[in-house]
């Protein structure tokens, strides 16, 4: 019989690609990493991994093996879910968490939760939106709380579903001193934007080339509040959600896109985990959180 410990190490290599990588998501050496698919491969009775370099890749046994790995384990997720559902709170939810819900949805969600299910335990781990949902294949992480821009659908990843939690209204962000406008007024200003490769990066940069120009970016952070404090200080423009703001003054002006676009804040689970309890409990919570459902919610900007 095949363990399903060292099966989830072939199914995480096929995903991250190095024995190092397996590594550090699993906290283990790459030492004992080789032992145990050097086992594996014992089990099995065939190669599994061949040399590549100074690296190793999955045979095409390895990769028949690592699909047969995914399936085992989310069929033991969904027995630990129906074990789960006759005592909630079993087991721990990690989520994983962009900075605006951390900022704005995560307070609340916890709040209510303490009140629903107070003896669920909550970890929180914070990630952009991408890896977040790579570590969601990989069941480095729960939950994840993610986005996509209008036009920009992501990836649907099979084993995956999502939860729909409300939209958050996209506006350009200028110092409240400045002049401008419109998007077309900015067409020569410095710009703060997200790292390249992040969705928010590409809808943004698509924006501007829409209305004609390539934007200069000139700072690229991750930290949209240090995207705001840039433009309060007249810094630069960016291009910001209403998220941002949540519970707190607004540092700077807020002018209007063309379309008036939102993008879509939504959680994303493994359907193999639908039916833990603690897994509901906290998707509900997070969709009374979401601000435009609350009843303190601040109200949303013309």
């Amino acid at each position: 019989m095949f363990e399903l410990r060292r099966l989830r190490l072939v199914h995480e290599l096929a995903l991250r690609g190095t024995l190092a990588a397996v590594a550090e998501a699993l906290a283990y050496s790459p030492s004992t990493i080789s032992q145990q698919l050097a086992q594996l491969e014992r089990e099995a009775g065939v190669a599994l991994l061949a040399p590549e370099g100074r690296r190793v890749r999955l045979t095409e046994h390895g990769r028949v093996l690592a699909a047969h790995a995914a399936r085992a384990l989310d069929l033991d997720e969904q027995a630990r879910g129906e074990l789960e559902s006759l005592h909630p709170g079993l087991a721990p939810v990690r989520v994983a968490i962009m900075q605006t819900a951390a900022l704005a949805i995560v307070p609340a969600a916890l709040r209510l939760l303490s009140e629903r299910a107070p003896d669920l335990r909550v970890e929180l781990v914070e990630m952009p939106p991408e890896l977040g949902l790579f570590e969601l294949t990989a069941r480095g992480v729960d939950l994840v709380i993610a986005e996509q821009y209008p036009g920009h659908t992501r990836a649907h990843t099979p084993g995956l579903e999502r939860d729909p939690l409300g939209t958050d209204p996209i506006h350009l962000a200028v110092a409240s001193v400045d002049p401008a406008r419109s998007l077309d007024d900015l067409r020569d200003r410095p710009w703060v934007m997200e790292p390249a490769g992040t969705a928010a990066r590409l809808w943004a940069v698509q924006q501007c080339r829409a209305a004609g120009f390539e934007p200069d970016v000139r700072y690229e952070l991750a930290d949209l509040s240090a995207h705001a404090r840039l433009v309060a200080a007249g810094q630069a423009v960016a291009v910001l959600p209403d998220l941002l703001w949540e519970g707190s003054a607004v540092p700077v002006s807020l002018l209007e896109l063309p379309g008036r676009p939102a993008r879509e804040v939504f959680a994303a689970q493994r359907t193999a985990s639908r039916a833990r309890a603690g897994m509901r409990e906290v998707r509900r919570a997070l969709h009374d959180a979401f601000p435009m459902r609350r009843t303190d919610a601040v109200p949303p900007r013309p």
